[in-house]
Formats: C-alpha cells, structure tokens, sequence
C-alpha cells in the first residue's frame, strides 16, 4: 500500500450516536440541520486526520436524504476521504443507521464536503506531497 492509501485508510473516522430528543423535530426523527452539522463534524476530523493542519469547510454537495432517523436511534457516521486536490479534500460522508437488536445498518443519509487546507492567515496551503 502506497502512503497516499495509507494515509486515506487511517484518516477514516467513524462515530457512533445516539439520537436524544433535543436533536429531533416534531415527529420525532432526527433534523435535518443536526444531520448537516453531524456530517460537517465527521468531514472536519476526517480532513484533519488526512492533511495534518487546519482545514476549513468551503462546500456542501448534494445531500440525500434516504430513510428517516427516529429518536433514540443509534447512527453511525463514517468519513472518508474520496479525492484529493492541490489544496482540497473531498470527503464523502455517510450516516448508517442501526438496528440495535440485530447489529444490521441501513444507509440513512449521504453527502460529500469540500475541505480545504489553510495556514494561520487562513488561505489556502497545498496539501503535504504523497507519493
């Protein structure tokens, strides 16, 4: 294995949640804007794991909503990192859900986030070479 899959395989992030009634709407499944702030969450530490330095979100691409999240649910989100640029990651997100009885996930929601590097004036800074 390369470095560059190396360093794709160990910047993988999972964290599994549960889903209190604070982060529900009034049906009682999760919102959508905590899905979005989870997602964002996940991209960041997967990014950072990647390019070891401050990443920044620059863009959110198509997110899919596919199952409703009930509360007390436990997700499962998992970050990875999907395309690499000059100075960009691309991190596809997913949240799985789970079903606690039978350990089984069903893929509940799905999107990509841009991440970009930046130094400490917060412009962008290329990505460490890899081989």
């Amino acid at each position: 294995m390369n470095d560059r899959q190396s360093r794709i395989e160990h910047a993988r992030t999972r964290i599994t949640k549960l889903v209190f009634p604070q982060d529900t709407n009034p049906i009682a499944t999760l919102y959508g804007g905590t899905a979005l702030k989870w997602m964002d969450e996940v991209a960041f530490l997967t990014a950072t794991r990647f390019a070891r330095c401050q990443v920044v979100t620059v863009s959110m691409d198509r997110v899919d909503f596919k199952v409703p999240i009930p509360q007390g649910a436990i997700v499962e989100l998992v970050g990875e990192i999907s395309d690499i640029g000059r100075t960009s990651m691309n991190v596809a997100v997913q949240i799985l859900l789970e079903n606690p009885l039978e350990g089984s996930q069903k893929l509940a929601i799905e999107g990509h986030l841009v991440m970009v590097a930046v130094d400490e004036r917060m412009q962008p800074q290329a990505i460490e070479a890899m081989d």
